[in-house]
Order: C-alpha cells, then structure tokens, then sequence
C-alpha cells in the first residue's frame, strides 16, 4: 500500500471486502496481523488464517459491507458497519462494530463486535 494513514488503510480494508478481492485485502493487514471477538478469544493470527476466514464469507453472493461512521483517534480506527448476508434462514444484515489498529501502514489487530441481526421479509410472490 502507497499511503500508510490509518484512516486510508481501514478504507482500502472496506473497499477490497467489498469488491470481494482477497489479495487486496490481504495487503492491508500486517502478515502476523490477529482478529478478535471483542474482550474475547482470538479469531485468526495471520494471513494463513485470516484468508480462509474471508474467502467462505466471500462466497454469500450478497455480502456488502455499508459503513455507517467511522472513528479515528490516531492509529486506532473504529467502524460502525451494516453488514448484508446471506445468512442459512435468509437474507439479512448484522451491526457490526469493529476496531482497527494500524501500525506501519497494515491492520495489526482487529476486533470485532456483533450487533443486532435482522432477517429480510420474503418478497411476496
């Protein structure tokens, strides 16, 4: 990555998610880079991990990501995002907040808050 800003980092890091392009991605975390529940358990240490993670989502054909607000207190970065799924009972979305840490110009930590999940009304037929 050129520009190594927090805030430029986390938007690229939204921008590949969303045009589903895992290489991008993948640059914009730190290779030892670590994703957690928040306060919880480690998710994934580095892009061995993170990768697999993200190409299984990547595979719900309507995945999409739709930042609501975003927080930048130095080299800290904090989404606010609506994520659309594909879930096994339907299409929905799920609040998601997550928080970014950014050192050298990769995501170093991520941790990741679930929210509210709501399923979408069948389309009458």
């Amino acid at each position: 990555m050129k520009d190594t800003s927090p805030l430029l980092v986390v938007q690229a890091q939204l921008d590949a998610f969303n045009a589903k392009d895992i290489e991008a991605l993948m640059c914009t975390y730190a290779p030892d880079a670590e994703q957690f529940a928040l306060h919880g358990e480690r998710l994934a240490k580095g892009h061995d991990e993170l990768r697999p993670r993200y190409l299984t989502r990547f595979e719900e054909p309507d995945l999409f990501a739709r930042l609501l607000s975003r927080t930048v207190i130095g080299n800290i970065v904090t989404d606010l995002e609506l994520i659309t799924r594909n879930f096994p009972e339907g299409l929905g979305t799920l609040e998601m907040l997550c928080i970014y840490e950014v050192v050298d110009g990769r995501i170093q930590r991520a941790s990741f808050a679930s929210g509210a999940k709501t399923l979408r009304a069948p389309r009458p037929a």
